[in-house]
């Protein structure tokens, strides 16, 4: 058995979060030489845009999720976070990541409920019931682009900018409670390993006398 301390569950939770933004968050060379940021190079080349920090962190969340929701193509989805995290000064690496969450598995909850929403909070009178009739019989894709630019278009688009904003401001809050938690986890990390590295030497020097 080891003798080492047992991890911290928070430690591990965090952890986890901060291994599955690396794993889905591009590298600057990478977004670079993608063919949608390619000629906007210029402008996400920044340094300040890939550092992780106390102000960019949750404003990058807060993007990637506005961004991800309300634009549902995924070249678009990129791109619309790599121009806008200049204005804003949001972590393009975390705003990228955020993105991944709108997908073809989370995406068709997302359109229905954004006609919905458009039905309810304007009365747009979208007929939502057509988005599931259409999921069983399998619409093909000029189905899908007829029903989108009929009468649900406006109430789409109207579901999925609530949507999204209330996603960003939401995202935005728990983003800067997990990043202070996190940097605070970690200066604990360091003040205990320092700790235990000056007892050990203590205690060497004792047994040395």
């Amino acid at each position: 058995m080891s003798g080492g301390k047992p991890k911290d569950p928070k430690v591990r939770d965090k952890a986890a979060v901060m291994n599955w933004i690396r794993r889905n968050s591009p590298t600057r060379e990478e977004l670079l030489a993608s063919r949608f940021v390619k000629p906007f190079a210029h402008r996400v080349a920044h340094s300040h845009l890939w550092r992780f920090t106390r102000t960019s962190v949750p404003r990058g969340t807060a993007l990637g999720l506005f961004v991800g929701i309300f634009f549902l193509i995924p070249g678009v989805q990129i791109l619309g976070v790599a121009l806008l995290a200049l204005p804003v000064r949001a972590n393009i690496p975390i705003g990228a990541a955020m993105t991944f969450l709108s997908n073809p598995v989370t995406t068709p909850f997302i359109i229905l409920g954004s006609v919905w929403l458009g039905d309810w909070l304007f009365g747009l009178q979208a007929n939502s019931a057509t988005f599931s009739a259409m999921i069983e019989h399998g619409a093909s894709a000029g189905e899908w682009v007829r029903w989108t630019f009929s009468d649900a278009a406006p109430a789409m688009l109207a579901g999925l900018l609530v949507i999204s904003i209330a996603a960003a401001a939401i995202g935005y809050i728990f983003a800067a409670i997990f990043w202070d938690n996190w940097i605070r986890l970690r200066w604990r990390r360091k003040l205990a390993r320092a700790r235990d590295q000056r007892h050990e030497s203590s205690t060497s020097d004792t047994a040395a006398s």
